[in-house]
């Protein structure tokens, strides 16, 4: 009974296929380097799953997603935004992640060069591909569906809302599903910011789910954000087991 226990514990390990790489590709003369992961014990295509990264850039945080959506199948590629090398820290990192909200073209840009990157591997099923984000990445995979990136659906993990005065999702023009996972109480999001959110698809007819979770402020899925919610910034483990679970759902829904 011992030798088939320990069998069992070792089992995991000796068969893990997950298949990690940095990959370095480039916007607008711009050096980025990103994260592919995938199961090489899957055969042919298989969706994608583009990830993006919060305000500190591409961490071990995104990477260790990356490995999780891997491991359940499918073709990941978490991009960067800042460039090769650069993942800044508070306060730093607010000043990075304001340049590329304030300039949404080129936020715009960033996201669709990573887009790319896995539209054009190999693996991914080309009609199967979604994006997930994480604050600044959450708005991000929002800027795909406002500017009407040809993917299946994202979701946006307590990221921002607003939409840059002027380019603002038109009728018809989202063509991704859209999963908001949102925290009931975060302070960096006012009642205001949602309700315009909410308006704004509404006018684009898209088909979209906002789902509020009790008491999570921002920052809700990160452990890293510690766990003081009068910060206005902290991980709740329910609304991050919740929020998960409801993503896999949407997956299910998009890539049937």
């Amino acid at each position: 009974m011992k030798a088939l226990v320990l069998l069992s514990l070792l089992l995991p390990t000796a068969f893990a296929s997950i298949v990690e790489n940095e990959v370095d590709y480039e916007h607008d003369g711009t050096a980025l380097e990103g994260f592919h992961a995938y199961d090489d014990a899957v055969e042919g295509e298989r969706p994608g799953v583009l990830i993006v990264h919060q305000w500190t850039g591409l961490t071990d945080y995104e990477k260790s997603r990356a490995r999780q959506l891997a491991g359940m199948g499918y073709n990941v590629f978490a991009l960067d935004i800042y460039g090769k090398g650069i993942r800044p820290q508070p306060p730093e990192s607010g000043q990075y992640a304001g340049k590329y909200k304030g300039d949404r073209e080129l936020f715009r840009g960033r996201l669709m060069a990573g887009l790319e990157v896995l539209r054009n591997d190999e693996r991914t099923a080309r009609g199967k591909i979604a994006a997930i984000g994480y604050c600044f990445g959450g708005t991000g995979v929002l800027e795909l569906a406002r500017a009407g990136a040809d993917i299946a659906g994202v979701v946006s993990f307590h990221g921002g809302l607003g939409a840059a005065e002027g380019m603002e999702a038109t009728a018809g023009g989202v063509k991704a599903r859209v999963l908001v996972c949102h925290g009931a109480a975060d302070p960096h999001v006012p009642a205001e910011e949602v309700a315009a959110f909410q308006d704004e698809m509404h006018v684009a007819d898209a088909d979209w789910q906002f789902i509020a979770y009790a008491d999570a402020v921002h920052a809700f899925t990160q452990k890293m954000a510690g766990d003081d919610p009068s910060k206005g910034a902290a991980y709740q483990e329910t609304a991050d087991r919740r929020s998960w679970a409801h993503m896999k759902l949407f997956f299910s829904e998009i890539f049937e």
